[in-house]
């Protein structure tokens, strides 16, 4: 009898979990939507915002073209939705730090904090330094290499993709200190021993910036560039979030 009491009672706790998942990710989910639906009456107008700085760069009588039928509904509609995903991903992840954070040491929810908050705000400046700083160079650059018999008129669907794809490369990368701080609250490494390793940091980055950015040498090293920067920032807040994370590389050297 009281083996199927206690049975009873992890199901109910189990399904209380699940209950309150769903209502978070209900909650989320409506934050999207609202969003979107905010968005949605501008999608031209995000459009023309997100061109610019492909059509500053094109020659006189360039433009942009729409090869599929629907392309002009769908593809500024593609993007509202992406930035519907991305406005409302603070409130996405508060909802999902609330139902994990109950699970959490006092000391794990003191360090997870920052971390999230710092990977949104990261996330964000990566964008936009692929928007306000990437985008204008390799544009530029590749506009400049057509041949004079060439007419350069990119389709939107097309170059909606190829965007998307730079911010999520850039937003990715900007995690590092995100990543460097995990590692070492994890005591996988140390300040010390992340800082002894730069010569392969900068092999590294190069490295990886040529698979997540278009076949040229100027987007590769805006990429790699602030990674290794980033990479140094790490190390610092590291020292700073993680206390005696030096120390601990000492005593595990002896």
């Amino acid at each position: 009898m009281s083996r199927e009491t206690t049975r009873t009672d992890d199901d109910l706790t189990l399904i209380d979990h699940l209950l309150e998942l769903r209502s978070r990710l209900l909650r989320a989910l409506a934050a999207v939507v609202l969003v979107l639906a905010g968005l949605a009456p501008f999608a031209r107008q995000l459009y023309g915002i997100l061109s610019e700085p492909l059509v500053r760069k094109l020659p006189e009588g360039g433009s942009m073209i729409a090869i599929d039928v629907a392309s002009p509904f769908l593809t500024p509609f593609k993007l509202v939705l992406v930035l519907a995903l991305l406005i409302a991903m603070p409130y996405v992840l508060y909802q999902l730090w609330a139902f994990v954070a109950p699970g959490l040491y006092r000391q794990e929810q003191r360090l997870a904090r920052p971390l999230l908050a710092m990977a949104v705000l990261l996330f964000y400046a990566g964008c936009a330094f692929a928007y306000f700083v990437v985008f204008p160079v390799v544009f530029a650059f590749f506009t400049s290499m057509a041949p004079e018999q060439v007419a350069v008129m990119t389709d939107i669907n097309r170059y909606l993709d190829f965007v998307l794809t730079l911010f999520i490369a850039f937003g990715l990368a900007f995690q590092v200190p995100v990543a460097t701080i995990i590692l070492v609250a994890l005591g996988i490494t140390t300040p010390k021993a992340l800082g002894r390793a730069r010569g392969y940091v900068i092999i590294g980055a190069f490295t990886v910036a040529m698979f997540l950015t278009p076949p040229d040498l100027i987007s590769q090293t805006l990429l790699a560039l602030p990674v290794l920067a980033l990479y140094e920032l790490g190390i610092v807040a590291a020292r700073l979030l993680v206390p005696g994370a030096d120390r601990r590389g000492d005593q595990a050297s002896s």
